[in-house]
C-alpha cells in the first residue's frame, strides 16, 4: 500500500505511548489502526484482524523464541539472586572500589557494553545484570542506566564485523554485487557517525554526569530523593523479582553470577556457528566462516545462550546444595512470571511490525525519498530515510534489507561514494533500533535495567536526537566534499 496511510500505525502507537504513557494500549491502538486500513476502514473487521494478528505472532519461530528467551531471563535473575550471585558480585566490586560512585557505575556499564559485542540483546542483558546493583547503590536513576545500556548495544554491535550484524550486512552487500564486502564493512567503521556519536556521548555522559532534558529531572530525583523510578512508573519487571532474597544455605559469591553470564556469552557465537553451519550444509554451500555466521539463526543462538546461562546457574545452585531441584524450578517459574509485561510488549511490537510489513511502511518511505537522492545529498538523505524507517518499524535489520538495494546501486550510479552510502544506511538503521519504543533492543534495555519503558524512551530520545544531529551534519559535509 503505497500511501501515507501505511505510516499511520507506527505514528499512532509511538505518539500515544509517549503522550499517555500507556504502552500496551498505545501499541494495540496502532495495530488496530493498521488492520483497519487493510480492511478498508472497517473498525470491526480491523479489530477482529488485529486479534488474529496477535495470535499470528506465535506462528513465527523467530518471534516465539525471542518472547521465550525474554521470559527465561527472569528465571536467570531470580536464580542468581537466590544463590547469592548478585550480592557477591556487588561485594566483589566494592572490595576493588569499582563502580562504587555514580561515575564509576556509569563507566562500568559503558565498559561492559563495549566488551560484549556478540549480539545487541545479549549486550543489553549483560550490562543490565552487571550494572544494575552498582547503579542502585550509587543512586543512579533507572532511566540513566537504561540509556547507557541501550547506547552500548546496537551502536557497538554495528561497529564490529565479527558478529551476526556484520555477517548480515556483508550478505546484503554481496547480493548487490559488491566486491570484498568485508573490506567495505571495515571502511564504514570510521564513517558510521551515528554509532560513534551515540557511543561517544554515552561515555561522556557517564564520565562527566552531564544531563539535560527529562534525564536531568530523573537524575535529580534519584540523587536527592533516593528514587530510582519516578512516582507511578511501571518497571518492565515485577518489583519482587528484583528483590529475591538469598536462600538460607547461600553465601554471597560473585561466581554465582559471573559463571552463568560467561556461559551465556560463550554460547551466543557458538550457537550462531552451529546453526549457520547446519543451514549451509543443508543447502550444499561451502563452509566459510563469515558465510556460516551470516547464515546462523540469531533467535536460536540467543535462546540457547539464555538456556546455557540458566543451566549453569541451576547446576551451580544444585551442586553446592544451595537450592533443591524443586526450589530451582520454582525460582525459574517465578522469574519468568515476573517478566510477563515484557513478553506482552514484545508480542504487541511484533504484531505492529507485521502489520507495517503488510502495509509496506518501510518501502513507501524509501520510495518517497528516492527522487531527492543526488550525489552530494545522497549520504545524509540515506541516513535520514533509514532513521525514519527504523524508528517507525523498530527494526534495524529490516531497514538494512530495505535500504541496501536502494542505496548501493544509487551510490554506484551517482558516484556517491559506496562506503559512505553504506555507512549512512547503517547509521540510520541503528538510530531507530537505539531509540524506537517498539525496538526489541529498547524494550530489552528497559527490562534489563528494571526501568519504566516509556520513561526510558522519553529520557533517552534527546540524547539520541543530539547524536543523530551530529551524524546528519557529518554525512552532509562528507557528501558535499565527496561530490
Amino acid at each position: 500500500m503505497n500511501t501515507w496511510l501505511s505510516l499511520l500505525p507506527p505514528l499512532i502507537a509511538i505518539s500515544l505511548a509517549l503522550i499517555s504513557r500507556q504502552v500496551f494500549l498505545s501499541l494495540f491502538a496502532g495495530i488496530w489502526a493498521g488492520f483497519m486500513v487493510l480492511a478498508g476502514g472497517d473498525p470491526l473487521a480491523g479489530l477482529a484482524d488485529a486479534i488474529d494478528g496477535l495470535v499470528a505472532v506465535f506462528a513465527s519461530a523467530y518471534n516465539a523464541r525471542v518472547i521465550l528467551f525474554s521470559a527465561l531471563i527472569g528465571g536467570l535473575l531470580t536464580l542468581t539472586q537466590a544463590s547469592g550471585g548478585v550480592e557477591g558480585f556487588v561485594a566483589w566490586m566494592r572490595r576493588r572500589r569499582l563502580g562504587a560512585t555514580h561515575r564509576g557505575a556509569g563507566l562500568v556499564a559503558v565498559f561492559v557494553g563495549l566488551l560484549i559485542f556478540i549480539e545487541s540483546s545479549i549486550t543489553a542483558l549483560v550490562v543490565g545484570a552487571v550494572s544494575r546493583p552498582l547503579a542502585d547503590e550509587a543512586k543512579m536513576s533507572s532511566e540513566k542506566l537504561a540509556y547507557l545500556c541501550d547506547s552500548t548495544s546496537a551502536p557497538v554491535c554495528i561497529l564490529i564485523p565479527l558478529n551476526a550484524w556484520g555477517a548480515y550486512v556483508m550478505g546484503l552487500l554481496a547480493l548487490q554485487g559488491v566486491e570484498a564486502p568485508l573490506w567495505v564493512m571495515l571502511k564504514t567503521i570510521p564513517l558510521n557517525f551515528y554509532a560513534l556519536a551515540a557511543l561517544g556521548l554515552a561515555a561522556f555522559v557517564a564520565f562527566t554526569g552531564w544531563d539535560f532534558g527529562p534525564m536531568k529531572a530523573a537524575e535529580r530525583r534519584a540523587r536527592e530523593e533516593g528514587k530510582r523510578l519516578a512516582d507511578g512508573a511501571t518497571p518492565m519487571i515485577a518489583a519482587d523479582i528484583l528483590t529475591t532474597p538469598m536462600a538460607t544455605r547461600a553465601a554471597p559469591q560473585a561466581r554465582q553470577l559471573l559463571i552463568p553470564l560467561a556461559a551465556m556469552i560463550a554460547m551466543m557465537p557458538l550457537g550462531l556457528y552451529l546453526t549457520g553451519a547446519a543451514a549451509l550444509t543443508a543447502q550444499g554451500k561451502p563452509l566459510e566462516f563469515f558465510a556460516i555466521m551470516g547464515a546462523g539463526s540469531g533467535s536460536k543462538a540467543v535462546l540457547w545462550a539464555v538456556l546455557a546461562g540458566l543451566s549453569a546457574a541451576a547446576l551451580l545452585a544444585r551442586i553446592q546444595r544451595i537450592l533443591s531441584l524443586r526450589e530451582i524450578i520454582d525460582q525459574i517459574l517465578r522469574g519468568a512470571g515476573g517478566l510477563m509485561p515484557m513478553a506482552v510488549i514484545m508480542m504487541l511490537a511484533f504484531a505492529l511490525n507485521d502489520v507495517c510489513g503488510q502495509l509496506k511502511t518501510g518501502p513507501w518511505i524509501a520510495e518517497l525519498a528516492r527522487p531527492y537522492l543526488s550525489a552530494g545529498l545522497l549520504p545524509v538523505l540515506l541516513f535520514l530515510t533509514s532513521a525514519l524507517i527504523a524508528f517507525s518499524t523498530g527494526t534495524s535489520w529490516g531497514t538494512f534489507g530495505i535500504m541496501t538495494p536502494i542505496g548501493v546501486p544509487l551510490a554506484l550510479g551517482l558516484d556517491g561514494g559506496l562506503t559512505l552510502a553504506v555507512a549512512a544506511i547503517l547509521s540510520g538503521g541503528v538510530f531507530g533500533d537505539h531509540c524506537s519504543p517498539i525496538s526489541d533492543t529498547t524494550v530489552i534495555s528497559s527490562m534489563a535495567t528494571a526501568s519504566d519503558h516509556i520513561d526510558h524512551v522519553r529520557t533517552q530520545l534527546p540524547y539520541a536526537l543530539l547524536s543523530a544531529g551530529i551524524a546528519a551534519m557529518a554525512f552532509l559535509v562528507m557528501g558535499l566534499i565527496h561530490a
